[in-house]
């Protein structure tokens, strides 16, 4: 799949550089002026999906040792599970599984999207009838 280091861009021409209609020059955006043709390595995975971008924040104990962090993190978490405690309408071991929901969604996603908030929000009406 790799090509010869000897071949020419095909953009290019093996200039390394373009040009247009106005006379204009530039260094070429495939070889990036080397005008020899780069090498296809494949896809390029640019999102962020790996653990190591979500780690878990530590919080120090009394003893010196460090746990990883037992509620929410991140400020629309601390918001939110705010909202949790503030409500009056689920019972309270409602409103410790919705903590635990909240820091452990944190930790594996980083951070609280409005998507995780509206599904929190929502368990927090009262039921329609």
């Amino acid at each position: 799949m790799f090509q010869d280091a000897g071949e020419t861009c095909r953009v290019c021409g093996g200039d390394g550089r373009i040009g247009n209609a106005m006379g204009d020059t530039k260094t070429c955006p495939a070889c990036h002026g080397s005008g020899r043709r780069a090498e296809d390595t494949g896809w390029r995975d640019v999102t962020k999906t790996k653990p190591s971008h979500y780690k878990t924040p530590q919080v120090k104990k009394a003893d010196g040792t460090t746990a990883p962090a037992s509620g929410p993190r991140s400020p629309e978490g601390i918001r939110l599970a705010g909202e949790v405690r503030a409500s009056t309408i689920i019972s309270s071991e409602d409103k410790e599984k919705l903590t635990r929901e909240i820091a452990a969604y944190e930790a594996s996603h980083g951070h609280c999207t409005k998507t995780f908030s509206k599904k929190i929000r929502k368990q927090l009406r009262p039921a329609s009838a």
